[in-house]
């Protein structure tokens, strides 16, 4: 007979486990329920915060997918570019874009900045959810007073028609400079490399020929929200100081792109630019100004919802995002 050598630890676990195989006399263990579906939704894309006595909504048109992107940031090698991205943690062989839409309460209206891509798929299915976005915050476009453009690209004025044409703000007035309409509604474009550009606009501005407002540079055309002219991305690209109770913060459009490339590095050229070395000449002028006064920005293309500020570094710039505040105080 072999003998059994048994621990004392070992014989507690042994009866307390005889123990419990008796009590459970058989039954069946109960269903794993973290076994569950993968969630198919994120949180609704909307952010709020307040400036001053103002506040404001930030809402998502959804992401803006530009691929490989040597050939459209410009001016340096695609060794570099991966470089910039990789050191950043992005990835280097796909540049996505947000498009941050700002809705901002003055008190007295309700001005909704640019309007995303509205049904184009032009860069892939994961625009076009202002509508939604809008819904999910609680705004009705109905009820917006303004539409403020800064120029006249399709991932910011794709939004104002809906499928059938019809206004999707039917009680505002779209404000938008003369240069940027006059140049992207012209029909003799229609046959040039910007020609769907060129149809997006006319589609999307001239439903609303009879609301338009044409801003100038420096004039503050609703209370609080002044425009100052920034071309060179297109004629008329403008960007806007928005002040209340003594706080500025701008919204900078299309000023610059990219958080990182555009940024650090803001002599590089873009694709897109109507005039690129204009534009990057632009860039420096305003991220000098923004930098020095540290005035916070909302960039319509950082990672959301693209509040933050720029402080100058080396040759250029960096950009840090500001942490965002999910507990909402009372504004003023």
């Amino acid at each position: 007979m072999t003998a059994i050598s048994m621990s004392r630890r070992e014989a507690l676990l042994g009866t307390a486990a005889a123990a419990g195989a008796a009590m459970l006399g058989g039954m069946a263990l109960p269903k794993a329920y973290a076994k569950a579906p993968f969630a198919k939704e994120q949180a609704p894309y909307f952010y709020r915060f307040n400036h001053g006595r103002m506040q404001a909504t930030v809402v998502s048109d959804g992401v803006l997918p530009l691929g490989e992107p040597s050939g459209t940031f410009l001016g340096t090698s695609k060794e570099e570019i991966g470089k910039l991205l990789s050191d950043n943690f992005l990835s280097p062989a796909n540049v996505v874009l947000e498009q941050n839409a700002l809705v901002l309460n003055t008190g007295d209206k309700l001005v909704l900045f640019d309007s995303g891509m509205g049904t184009s798929t032009m860069f892939g299915k994961s625009t076009g959810r202002l509508i939604r976005s809008l819904k999910d915050a609680g705004i009705d476009p109905a009820t917006v007073d303004a539409v403020v453009i800064t120029h006249a690209h399709i991932d910011h004025i794709g939004g104002l028609v809906g499928a059938s044409d019809n206004r999707l703000f039917p009680n505002a007035q779209v404000y938008i400079t003369q240069a940027d309409f006059d140049f992207w509604t012209d029909e003799k474009k229609l046959e040039g490399a910007t020609k769907a550009f060129i149809e997006h606009a006319r589609r999307n501005l001239l439903p609303y020929r009879d609301r338009l407002v044409f801003m100038k540079d420096g004039q503050e055309f609703l209370p609080g929200i002044q425009a100052m002219a920034a071309p060179g991305h297109t004629v008329g690209h403008t960007i806007f100081m928005i002040t209340s109770d003594g706080k500025t913060m701008c919204n900078v459009g299309d000023l610059t792109h990219h958080q990182i490339l555009l940024v650090e590095r803001p002599r590089m050229e873009f694709a897109y630019d109507t005039d690129p070395k204009q534009a990057a000449a632009t860039r420096v002028r305003v991220l000098d100004m923004l930098a020095a006064q540290k005035i916070p920005l909302l960039a319509y293309h950082f990672p959301w919802p693209g509040v933050g500020h720029v402080a100058k570094q080396g040759e250029g710039y960096r950009y840090y995002a500001a942490p965002m505040q999910m507990m909402l105080d009372a504004a003023g």
